[in-house]
C-alpha cells in the first residue's frame, strides 16, 4: 500500500446500511454495474464541463469514454472511465464512508419501509448506489485520480467493517472500479458476471443510450482458430430523445420505434418535446398506427419507458400515462430524478404528476390536430384505439372535454360514414336539446330495435353505440357542447311537437286507463310500470329503463365480473295503434278474468324483449306460450 495508508472503520449505522444495501434492498442484482456506468458517465460530463470552464486544466477530453475488462483467472470485472476522477477527500466523502448527518434516521426509515422498492427509493436518495457493487463482489477496489492533480488514490473494501484508502502514484485521470466477483449462484440471484453474453444484456437493457461509448475488448475466432482480441463498442448512443427534432431522420425515429415497441408498422404520429426550467425532461412518445394484439388484456403493460440521464429505470412507467393511453410507446428521461426511484414514489412525485398531465395534454393535442389535418388517418386510429380512448371519458374528468371531440361513432345519418359530435349538434333539429344515442351489441340490433321507430320516422339522427365502454361512459358525461345525452330506450321520450299530438295522446291514455294497471300487475315481476309509447310505430311494445336506470347490457357485464347487483325491473311500453294491443284492450274490456290474458300479456313483454336482443326470463314457457297461440290459430 502507498504512502499515507489508513485502515478506517464505518460507523455502526453505516455497517447496518452497507448490509441491508448488499442483502436485502436490491431484488435485481444485475443493476450493479448500472449503478457503476452511471457514476462513470457522471464523471464523464463533469470533466468535459470542466474542461470548457477552465482551459489550465490538464485533462484530455478528446476520447471520454467507459471501459468494462473481464478477467476470467483473476474473476474480476473492472469497470474503467477517464472522467474527472476524485481527490483524497472527495473519495472519503463520497465513497469511504456513508456516514454523514440524518444516517441513523435514514436506517430507521428503510428499516420501516415496507417493500423493497420504497427502502430503494431511500438509498438512491441517499446517494450509494456505489454499493450495489458489494451484492456481487466479496471486495471492491477504487483506484482513481482527479484531473489537475499528481496524486492518485486506492481505496478498497470487503464490505464487512472496513476500508483502507492511501495514496498511490502514476494513475491516469479518472476512475477504476474493479469487482473481485463472488461465485455464480442462480438460488441467490448472482448470474455469471464473467460472461460477455451477460454484461452485453446489461449494458443493452439499463446503459444503451449513455451518451459515452461503452467498450469492451472480446475474443474473436478467426480462420484455423486462431483468436484474436478487438475492442467492441457495446452500446448505441442514439438518445434521439436529447436531439432537435430536426437532427433525427424519419428512418432514424421508425428504427427506434420498432427497437421499442417490437411493431414493424411505421408509427401513425411521432411526439418530440422537451422541457426545462424546474423540472427538465425529454420525450419521445410514439402513437402506433395499429393496435397490439393485448391491448385489452389484464397483463397488458403501458409503453413508457422511464429514464434517468439516458439510465434506463424501468419499463411500463404506470406514473407517466393512464391507463386509458397504454398503447403509447416511447421514452420520457428525467433530468433530476434518483436512480432508484420506485413505482410508489412515482405516483406521488408532484413533478412526476405535472409531466403525466403534460404528456397527456401532448397526446391528445396531437390526436385532435390528426383529427383535423388527416381524416383518412383519424379514421384507421379510432378504428384501431378509439375504445381504448373512451375508456378515458371514465378514468380521466380533466380532459372530458378534449375527448368528448375525438369521438368518432355511428349514426342512423349515414349507414358508413361515422361522426364526431360537433357534427352531430350541427346537424340538431330545431327545438332539440339533446343528443340521442342508443347502445347495442350491434349496428344492426340497433337499427332494428323497436326503441328507434319514431325516431327513424320523424327524421331524428340518433347516435349508435355498440362497444362495451360506452354502457359505462354515457352514463357518466351528461353532456357536450350544453347538449345533454339521452338515451332513447331510457324515460320518457315525446317528440310531439304540436298541441293536436298532445290532444290525441289524453284520449288514449284515458282509453287504456284499465289496461295499463292490469299489465303491471299481471307482469310485476319483471316490470315495475305500464304506459303508452310514443316511441313505436310498427311494433306492438318494447321495454324501457328509467332515466337513471342501468342498462340490460351494462347490468350482464358487472354480473359477468361477479358483481352482484339486484336485478332491475325497467317499464313496458305499449303502442295503442297496433293490432295486438288493441285487441288486447278489446278483450280485456270485455271479460277481464279471461284465463288466456296473462299468456298473452306475457307474449307481448316475450316479443318486446327479443325485439331488442333481451333475454328472456324463460325461454321455455315463451315457446310453450307461442306454440298454443299459433295452434289455436288454426
Amino acid at each position: 500500500m502507498g504512502s499515507s495508508a489508513q485502515t478506517l472503520e464505518f460507523q455502526a449505522e453505516t455497517r447496518q446500511l452497507l448490509q441491508l444495501v448488499i442483502h436485502s434492498i436490491y431484488s435485481n442484482k444485475d443493476i450493479f454495474l448500472r449503478e457503476l456506468i452511471s457514476n462513470a458517465s457522471d464523471a464523464l460530463d463533469k470533466l468535459r464541463l470542466e474542461s470548457l470552464v477552465d482551459s489550465a486544466l490538464e485533462a484530455d477530453a478528446s476520447d471520454l469514454h467507459i471501459d468494462l475488462e473481464i478477467d476470467r483467472d483473476a474473476r474480476t470485472l473492472t469497470v474503467r472511465d477517464n472522467g474527472i476522477g476524485m481527490s483524497r477527500q472527495e473519495v472519503v466523502e463520497l465513497i469511504g464512508t456513508i456516514a454523514k448527518s440524518g444516517t441513523a434516521s435514514l436506517l430507521e426509515k428503510i428499516k420501516a419501509a415496507k417493500d423493497a422498492e420504497a427502502a430503494q427509493s431511500l438509498i438512491g436518495q441517499f446517494g450509494v448506489g456505489f454499493y450495489s457493487a458489494f451484492m456481487v463482489s466479496d471486495k471492491v477496489t477504487l483506484r482513481t485520480r482527479r484531473a489537475g492533480t499528481s496524486e492518485g488514490t486506492l481505496w478498497e473494501s470487503d464490505g464487512q467493517g472496513t476500508y483502507d484508502i492511501s495514496a498511490v502514484e502514476d494513475l491516469p485521470v479518472g476512475t477504476t472500479v474493479t469487482l473481485h466477483l463472488k461465485d455464480a449462484d442462480s438460488e441467490d440471484g448472482l448470474a455469471d458476471y464473467l460472461a460477455e453474453w451477460k454484461i452485453r444484456s446489461i449494458v443493452k437493457q439499463y446503459s444503451d443510450f449513455i451518451r459515452w461509448p461503452i467498450r469492451m475488448a472480446v475474443e474473436r475466432a478467426e480462420s484455423e482458430g486462431v483468436s484474436v482480441s478487438e475492442t467492441q463498442t457495446l452500446n448505441s448512443m442514439k438518445a434521439l430523445w436529447s436531439k432537435a427534432r430536426s437532427e433525427v431522420t424519419e428512418a432514424e425515429y421508425h428504427e427506434f420505434y420498432q427497437q421499442i415497441s417490437h411493431d414493424w408498422a411505421d408509427p401513425a404520429e411521432i411526439i418530440h418535446m422537451r422541457s426545462e426550467g424546474t423540472f427538465a425532461y425529454d420525450a419521445l412518445l410514439f402513437i402506433p398506427s395499429q393496435a397490439p394484439f393485448d391491448l385489452f388484456s389484464h397483463q397488458t403493460k403501458r409503453g413508457v419507458q422511464l429514464y434517468v440521464k439516458r439510465v434506463f429505470i424501468m419499463d411500463d412507467c404506470e406514473a407517466l400515462m393512464p391507463n386509458y393511453l397504454r398503447f403509447v410507446k416511447g421514452v420520457v428521461d428525467a433530468h433530476d430524478l434518483s436512480l432508484n426511484i420506485s413505482r410508489e414514489i412515482l405516483q406521488h412525485d408532484r413533478h412526476i404528476r405535472g409531466v403525466r398531465r403534460r404528456l397527456v395534454k401532448k397526446v391528445l393535442g396531437t390526436i385532435k390536430d390528426m383529427q383535423a389535418a388527416n381524416a383518412e388517418g383519424y379514421a384507421k386510429l379510432w378504428d384501431q384505439f378509439g375504445r381504448v380512448l373512451k375508456e378515458g371519458l371514465i378514468e380521466d374528468t380533466d380532459n372530458t372535454e378534449v375527448l368528448l371531440e375525438l369521438i368518432s361513432a355511428e349514426s342512423t345519418h349515414d349507414p358508413q360514414a361515422t361522426t364526431t359530435l360537433r357534427e352531430y349538434v350541427a346537424r340538431m333539429k330545431d327545438g332539440q336539446d339533446a343528443v340521442y344515442y342508443l347502445t347495442g351489441a350491434t349496428r344492426a340490433a340497433v337499427e332494428n330495435s323497436p326503441h328507434m321507430e319514431a325516431f327513424a320516422a320523424k327524421g331524428y339522427e340518433v347516435l349508435i353505440l355498440t362497444d362495451p365502454v360506452d354502457e359505462v361512459w354515457v352514463d357518466q358525461v351528461t353532456e357536450f357542447d350544453g347538449h345533454r345525452f339521452q338515451s332513447i330506450a331510457k324515460g320518457q321520450v315525446d317528440l310531439d311537437t304540436d298541441e293536436e299530438g298532445t290532444e290525441e295522446r289524453t284520449k288514449r291514455e284515458a282509453d287504456f286507463a284499465t289496461l295499463l294497471p292490469w299489465l303491471a300487475q299481471t307482469l310485476a315481476e319483471h316490470v315495475k310500470a305500464a304506459r303508452l309509447s310514443s316511441r313505436l310505430t310498427t311494433s306492438a311494445a318494447c321495454v324501457v329503463g328509467d332515466a337513471n336506470d342501468i342498462t340490460p347490457m351494462l347490468e350482464k357485464m358487472y354480473r359477468a365480473m361477479n358483481q352482484q347487483i339486484p336485478p332491475v325491473k325497467r317499464i313496458l311500453e305499449i303502442n295503442p295503434d297496433h293490432p295486438l294491443i288493441t285487441g288486447l284492450r278489446e278483450a280485456h274490456t270485455a271479460n277481464p278474468d279471461d284465463p288466456a290474458l296473462p299468456d298473452l300479456a306475457e307474449i307481448v313483454l316475450g316479443t318486446a324483449l327479443l325485439a331488442e336482443g333481451g333475454d328472456l326470463p324463460d325461454p321455455a314457457r315463451f315457446a310453450r306460450q307461442i306454440a298454443d297461440r299459433l295452434a289455436r290459430s288454426l
